[in-house]
């Protein structure tokens, strides 16, 4: 019986609760895993009514709580604890800020934790490399270059490009006004970089279910990945035209471009990111390649999440 701890219940880490519950609860009695979430203490006492909701309901799916914080901790005390684990998978995101995924990664090979899944979702950081958009994922690579450093601990990364909604969320830039279109609102789709560069996305959903099989049934090592779908903002034009019903304005922001806003705005993270995705390399992959796909995991592609969107307002 194996023993899973999960970091972090945000938008990738519930959907993961969710997958490896669910799959755990089809194994014999005898080799269904233990899986714990570790939560702040103050979560633990907190006196929100829909916080209370979400745990209960996680008990109710047989998740334990480790209470543990991560931000004030060092890592030998986090290490004190995750030493009790098998597994651990990563979901804290980049809310924690600076030096907490290397933290979290010393803290679990300095534990002997045996497989480590580390927060590793989104785009193929060896490709990318540390200093690319003004070293935006620089920590992460460090992350890599740890873990290839040791041999106690087995890792697996999981590269899955973009979560899907952050494609068409306002704030990114790329699709504008899609809340609006039914009121006659104009639609604004822009490419970064141009119309035939690709992006690879994914649903939390979808990454949930493909991590919970590579923790509990398969536990290969190394790097692997998901998708899915892998669209050019071209054809993302097309499905939100499809969506909505009519033609959207069109517009391409050149790579010199975002450099250019970036250059005046250095530690702007979206505009950071603006420029990676401009550049093209290591956002993106063929559908094919991925484990998903040798699973025949049927995933939610760009124009499926568009219709689960409803009808524009």
């Amino acid at each position: 019986m194996s023993r899973v701890l999960v970091l972090g219940a945000g938008e990738l880490g519930l959907p993961i609760l969710h997958s490896l519950s669910h799959l755990a609860s089809n194994l014999p009695f005898s080799s269904r895993p233990t899986i714990t979430l570790l939560v702040r203490p103050s979560t633990l006492s907190s006196p929100s009514p829909s916080k209370s909701r979400e745990l209960s309901h996680l008990r109710d799916l047989g998740v334990s709580f480790l209470a543990a914080d991560i931000a004030t901790s060092v890592a030998m005390e986090l290490g004190s604890h995750f030493k009790h684990f098998d597994i651990i998978v990563s979901c804290t995101g980049f809310a924690g800020g600076p030096g907490t995924q290397l933290k979290l990664a010393h803290a679990v090979c300095e534990a002997g934790v045996a497989h480590y899944y580390p927060w590793q979702f989104g785009v193929d950081y060896d490709i990318i490399g540390p200093d690319a958009a003004n070293g935006i994922f620089r920590e992460q690579c460090e992350v890599r270059r740890l873990l290839r450093g040791q041999e106690k601990t087995k890792w697996t990364i999981v590269s899955t490009g973009m979560f899907t909604s952050f494609l068409i969320e306002a704030f990114f830039g790329v699709v504008e006004g899609l809340e609006t279109a039914g009121g006659g609102g104009e639609v604004v789709v822009t490419a970064l970089g141009s119309w035939e560069n690709q992006v690879t996305v994914t649903t939390p959903e979808d990454i949930g279910r493909v991590v919970s099989r590579l923790v509990l049934e398969d536990q290969r090592t190394g790097v692997v990945f998901t998708a899915g779908d892998t669209v050019s903002y071209g054809r993302l034009a097309d499905l939100v035209e499809a969506k909505i019903g009519k033609k959207v304005r069109r517009e391409v922001w050149s790579l010199d471009f975002l450099r250019a806003k970036l250059e005046a705005d250095p530690e702007n993270q979206i505009k950071k990111y603006r420029c990676l995705f401009a550049e093209g390399k290591g956002v993106s992959w063929d559908r094919a390649s991925t484990v998903n796909a040798e699973w025949n995991i049927k995933t939610t592609d760009v124009h499926g999440f568009l219709s689960s969107k409803g009808s524009p307002s």
